[in-house]
This record gives structure tokens, sequence and C-alpha cells, in this order.
């Protein structure tokens, strides 16, 4: 069985090269259906097309849809994020906090990685009404 890798393989390089070679013949065929004037193209014979409205409205559609699928995902990551007193959102046994560690850090090493607490992440995020926002017990 093959190991997931994100290496280049020549699968996927095939692949990207037809999607590239593929997306510049969309791109050059909307530019003719855009420039050209109809009767030209009927002259060759391409006479079923889309109408000229859809020239400007779909790539201005495709851009207002962008925009309104980024302020849904913000809009439904507030809708799902939990409240500070919800049951979900209390620690267990498993976290590791600032101070607890008894092992030695040798100097110009990365430091170990440790949880923080909700409240002082709250603290740093609303302030508690001090303009300072350190986050030391008073």
């Amino acid at each position: 069985m093959a190991e997931n890798s994100p290496s280049p393989s020549p699968e996927r390089a095939i692949y990207g090269f037809v999607l590239y070679l593929g997306t510049y013949f969309g791109f050059g065929l909307y530019l003719i259906w855009a420039c050209v004037p109809e009767e030209w193209l009927h002259s060759i014979g391409i006479t079923y097309l889309p109408q000229r409205y859809w020239v400007l409205a779909a790539p201005i559609y495709l851009c207002v849809a962008f925009v309104f699928a980024v302020i849904f995902y913000v809009a439904y990551n507030f809708t799902i994020t939990l409240p500070v007193d919800s049951i979900n959102t209390i620690t267990d046994t498993h976290a590791r906090y600032e101070g607890e560690d008894t092992k030695p850090v040798l100097p110009g090493s990365v430091p170990p990685l440790y949880d923080i607490p909700l409240r002082q992440v709250n603290k740093v995020l609303y302030g508690d009404g001090i303009t300072s926002y350190s986050c030391d017990s008073h």
C-alpha cells in the first residue's frame, strides 16, 4: 500500500499540467466568446452561445458568491463557538499548564508546550477593565 505524500508524483504532474492547459483553454474560449462579434462566430458555424449578459454577470456572481461564502464561514464559526460557561470548556486531567513542568529548559532551546487557561485568554482578548494586557495574577 502506497504511503500518502505531498511530494510530486508523475500522476500529479500530469493532472496538474492538464488542469493548467484546460484553464488556459477555457479562458481563451471565454475571451473569444466575449470579444468576437456574433456574426463572425455564426459564419464559422458556432450558433449556440449563451447571452452576452453572462460575459459580465458570471464573473460578478462568482465574486459576490465568494464574498458571501467568507462572511457565512465566519458567521457559522461564531454560531458553533461554545459559551464560556459551557460544560464542554472544562479542562481535563491531560492539560499541562505553565509552571507545572519541573524539567529544566536549556538556554536557547524551544520552551515546552502548555495549555493556556480560558480565563487568561479571555483576559487578554476582552480585557478586565485594566488597560494593561499583563496576565499575571494580582
